[in-house]
């Protein structure tokens, strides 16, 4: 018999595998499983919790970002030299896909937010903002 277990997405992730699997979990940050995804929920009140001092990238696939409550800015860093970088607002209930291996980041403008992402961690990368 099939169990109903409810999971807090804001403690926990749920993995998405290859061969479409779904699993509730710990949450990572630069690693996963090759061919996995995650999605997570995320309480942030300051810049420092959605870590807007570092790019991050994901050389595997695209990145959804969904903001459920509060407002962000977010910032794609320039794929071309000299081009200036670009950026969004995000408010409730408004999403964008961060395309496979563009560097991001995101500041609050307005908070605390809540946010929901969902994408594979395998070969996540960081580094700072200069």
């Amino acid at each position: 018999m099939t169990t109903l277990t409810p999971i807090d997405l804001f403690t926990a992730a749920v993995h998405v595998g290859p061969d479409g699997g779904v699993t509730a979990g710990e949450r990572r940050m630069t690693e996963g499983r090759p061919g996995s995804w995650q999605l997570a929920a995320f309480h942030a009140a300051s810049d420092t919790d959605v870590h807007a001092d570092h790019w991050e990238m994901h050389p595997e696939a695209d990145e959804l970002v969904c903001v459920l409550s509060g407002r962000i800015r977010f910032h794609l860093h320039p794929d071309t030299p000299g081009t200036p970088e670009q950026t969004a607002t995000l408010t409730p209930g408004t999403a964008i896909v961060v395309p496979r291996g563009r560097w991001h980041r995101m500041q609050i403008d307005e908070g605390p937010v809540q946010l929901l992402s969902l994408s594979p961690r395998e070969g996540t990368q960081l580094k700072p903002v200069s």
